[in-house]
């Protein structure tokens, strides 16, 4: 049984083309416990999210088995389509099939097979998705992905079964055999030419690997006819179970193509210079906002509904700059796909747009950076509210695979209300749009060197613990008005020199911090990513609640908590001892 494919032949904005022929056959079986299915959908998606073929086969003890296989089909192929277009495939594919398998598992649970999860509404899954350059394999059970290149067919999954002697075994792995899923991931870059096949046992436990290369090349160029011949023959040879067979045949290649999805307005002329009381584009023009040698941004009024706005114009000096430009327009994409209260919201457009610009939703208030200079001392719950709502701003970046990377003061608005926003996403890292191109590579350096994690200045990747760094640098500034380690993390450009690195304590002599504070600091500023906090959510929770573990820290020495305190104290005890001993002498006289 199938899912209806949109078409057997696909095309990546005239790059990507893959063949794809299926068959399937209940064989000597009375039902086809098999299901299969592609779907290849059309631009935004296609590039976003891929072609995604898929393969389920029902276990023969289950009389519901294959109400599980087109269950699991269908609703993958209709629900990984839905997921974020800033996921990567494997976070799309894991939580949408976790989601399958718990309705499964829950139907057997409800059903007369609760104690019998062989005899329930279970089956094995293989899926293969190929966006870009790359196939992404997803397996649980003993349906098999193939490869197929220069003649050879190489095993690209491994069997989940248990065996327990010669003539019994069992599937230990499948969809809704558990509360909790296991799938094998793998990824592999293709190449032209290559040849994907998908089978179930009642095919590949039939007919050897040469027959079915032979049947490729013979009918390549009918890959529908190429899957009935194999079918027929594991049927001829003796095969009792149902057999169902997919291949997938990669024609071309395409170029990278995660510029064109954010480059909406790439082929639009640069706007004019503005000024206050012009009109442009639909809006009249009220005053500048920020100027800056990397943009020029605008309070502005949209003349069709009198809403303000913020008109983003990209750098005079740097329009001839790519990767600037990738990055302008990244910023939009990015916040067209965050909805949250702490993250600056993009405008929704009404009318077509005729220049090279962004708009965002306008802001009045002040950066945290002005805050901060207007309340050098702030109390510690006015710190944690403050922090606490960047925070949930972050975590918005990060449910959806995106790092800001640029975390800082002036990346970050108070408005009337007290309300903080986060802006500024043109450093962001998005995980989907990565898998494109590698768009931003590790080796970019965006963000801001006083406020980026260490691991950047090894050429590392960032993680959300990167983020996690940045805020907790905003965090120990807005209790000691200093930077945890000074420049010094931007000089550190090795291993060994990080180590080196050492925290510098908030706490001070006339300070009321309290000493779990500060280890919750340390903590979450540690170099090493691996040794701070695994969530924000944790530093969190510590920076409002006294971890155990920290309260029977004891205070630091006041020469690790303020070193230039300490020094001057003994340069004055030994100022003190000098004078007592002059006096002490000439008194002798």
């Amino acid at each position: 049984m199938s899912a209806v494919a949109d078409k057997t032949r696909s095309t990546m904005g005239d790059q990507l083309k893959l063949s794809i022929g299926q068959y399937s056959d209940q064989g000597r079986k009375e039902i086809n416990q098999d299901f299969y299915g592609v779907y290849i959908p059309k631009e935004p998606l296609l590039s976003t999210k891929g072609i995604a073929i898929a393969l389920a086969d029902g276990i023969s003890s289950s009389e519901v088995s294959q109400i599980a296989s087109k269950t699991a089909v269908m609703g993958f192929l209709e629900d990984y389509y839905s997921t974020s277009d800033a996921w990567s495939v494997k976070t799309s594919v894991q939580r949408v099939l976790s989601a399958t398998n718990s309705w499964l598992y829950a139907q057997t649970r409800q059903s007369q097979y609760r104690y019998e999860r062989d005899r329930g509404y279970v089956c094995t899954f293989s899926t293969l998705i190929i966006k870009s350059n790359t196939a992404h394999l997803f397996h649980a059970g003993d349906t098999r992905i193939y490869r197929l290149q220069e003649g050879l067919l190489e095993q690209l999954t491994e069997d989940h079964r248990l065996w327990i002697s010669r003539d019994q075994n069992y599937l230990n792995r499948a969809l809704g055999i558990g509360q909790q899923l296991e799938i094998d991931y793998r990824e592999l870059r293709i190449e032209k030419g290559d040849i994907f096949l998908l089978a179930t046992d009642g095919v590949y436990e039939f007919i050897d690997e040469k027959s079915i290369a032979r049947a490729i090349r013979d009918y390549g160029h009918d890959l529908n006819e190429a899957a009935r011949v194999i079918v027929s023959e594991a049927f001829d040879r003796g095969s009792d179970d149902n057999l169902s067979v997919q291949i997938v045949s990669v024609d071309q290649l395409p170029k990278p193509a995660a510029d064109e999805l954010i480059h909406e307005f790439k082929d639009k002329p640069f706007p004019p210079m503005l000024s206050a009381r012009m009109e442009f584009d639909g809006y009249r023009i009220l005053r500048e906002l920020h100027i800056s040698s990397r943009s020029h941004v605008y309070l502005a009024v949209d003349l069709s509904s009198d809403e303000q706005v913020a008109l983003k114009m990209p750098s005079v000096d740097l329009r001839g700059d790519r990767a600037y430009l990738d990055r302008f327009q990244l910023e939009e994409w990015v916040a067209r796909r965050i909805d949250n209260a702490h993250v600056v919201k993009a405008v929704a457009r009404k009318r077509k747009r005729n220049y090279f610009y962004s708009v965002s939703e306008y802001v009045e208030g002040q950066s945290l950076a002005q805050w901060m200079a207007d309340h050098p001392n702030p109390d510690i719950e006015t710190v944690r509210n403050l922090v606490e709502q960047i925070a949930k701003g972050l975590q918005a970046f990060h449910r959806l695979e995106m790092l800001h990377q640029d975390l800082r003061p002036n990346n970050i608005i108070i408005d009337k209300e007290g309300t903080v926003k986060i802006l500024d996403f043109g450093s962001a890292s998005v995980a989907g749009l990565a898998e494109l191109t590698g768009y931003h590579s590790a080796n970019d350096m965006l963000g801001t060197a006083q406020y980026m994690a260490p691991e950047y200045f090894l050429g590392n990747g960032g993680t959300t613990r990167s983020d996690l760094f940045s805020l907790a640098v905003i965090t120990y500034q807005l209790i000691s008005g200093r930077l945890p380690y000074g420049a010094e993390v931007a000089k550190a450009r090795t291993a060994m020199a990080q180590r080196k690195l050492r925290y510098q304590s908030v706490l001070s002599l006339d300070s009321d911090i309290p000493v779990w504070i500060d280890e919750t600091l340390k903590k979450a500023l540690q170099p090493d990513p691996n040794r701070r906090y695994q969530e924000i959510s944790e530093f969190l929770y510590d920076l409002r609640r006294p971890n155990p573990e920290f309260l029977r820290k004891t205070r630091p020495p006041l020469l690790e908590r303020n070193p230039v305190v300490f020094w001057q104290g003994i340069s004055m005890f030994l100022f003190c001892v000098v004078v007592g001993l002059i006096v002490f002498i000439n008194s002798g006289h």
